[in-house]
């Protein structure tokens, strides 16, 4: 069984903000979570100075006057964030930063000694895809990342229905389980494990639908997940697990779960994973397509 560095108190819940408004929700979700847990919230804005300097440098007069509304508007970006903050908790402990770099970079590096970190998105429509600072933070950062994305729906604000997690036997998605019980002990609600057997329709194979029975591919696949949650009920025991198997690609099953979870957990990478890969099929369709946050976790 894993460990997950989920209860050192001096962390705080990280959350990156840009004034937009899916960086609001995000700002929203992780005050309520830090509530929730009586954690410190820290509020991040990333002022790239060195980008603007790059693109200015031909026009030397006006680069002092853009670096200096650049830092203003990270002032304002994060008192609003924290007037925002204020609004779910007046008790809450807030502290901000406003620090020089990439977006993807600062919340990287920041991601490193956080509980968690969260990042807002806007949603998308079919064939559309997430900027690159969401999916390179899911993708490189450290820990557990929770993507809010703005659907216009009520989602982001879902308090209610179980914790969902992914899982197949990777050591990413063993990272996703440890997180899954702690978020649903946390959360006092059921935590949904999913696992699909194949990534790939046995029907692709071929032969093999006669040579192997559903039976036992379903039987191999409740060992997997039996192996993958072993310990965990045990340090666990108030929360009450269910387990759905299927016999087909993970992507549809889990956005299908996602309408009615408050939180949906995924690794980083599934087994077909590489260290340079940018970020996991599985888990990135469910930053782009779930109805409700997304966790994507990183072993630490």
């Amino acid at each position: 069984m894993p460990t997950q560095d989920f209860d050192d108190e001096r962390w705080p819940i990280v959350v990156g903000v840009d004034g937009s408004g899916a960086g609001d929700l995000a700002v929203r979700w992780a005050a309520e979570t830090a509530a929730a847990r009586d954690r410190r919230l820290r509020i991040v804005h990333a002022v790239d100075l060195a980008a603007a300097t790059t693109v200015l440098e031909p026009y030397d007069l006006i680069v002092r006057p853009v670096r200096e509304a650049m830092r203003e508007h990270s002032v304002d970006c994060l008192a609003a964030a924290q007037r925002l903050a204020e609004s779910v908790d007046s008790g809450l402990r807030i502290d901000t930063a406003s620090v020089d770099g990439t977006p993807a970079r600062v919340l990287i590096e920041q991601s490193a000694t956080a509980h968690l970190t969260a990042i807002g998105a806007w949603g998308i429509s079919g064939g559309g895809l997430l900027g690159s600072t969401v999916l390179s933070v899911s993708a490189h950062a450290h820990g557990s990342i929770v993507v809010v994305r703005d659907t216009g729906t009520e989602q982001q604000t879902r308090h209610a229905g179980p914790v969902i997690v992914g899982v197949d036997g990777s050591e990413s998605s063993r990272a996703a389980v440890a997180a899954a019980f702690f978020e649903a002990n946390e959360r006092h609600c059921e935590l949904v494990v999913v696992h699909c057997w194949s990534d790939l329709r046995f029907g692709w194979f071929a032969g093999l639908p006669d040579r192997i029975s559903d039976r036992r591919a379903e039987s191999a696949a409740q060992e997997l997940v039996t192996q993958q949650l072993a310990g965990w009920a045990e340090k666990y025991p108030d929360v009450t697990v269910r387990c759905r198997l299927y016999m087909s690609g993970p992507c549809h099953h889990l956005v299908e779960w996602s309408k009615s979870a408050q939180l949906m957990i995924t690794g980083s990478r599934g087994r077909g994973g590489f260290a340079g890969l940018l970020l996991g099929s599985t888990s990135n369709a469910l930053v782009q397509s779930a109805h409700c946050p997304v966790m994507v976790v990183h072993p630490r």
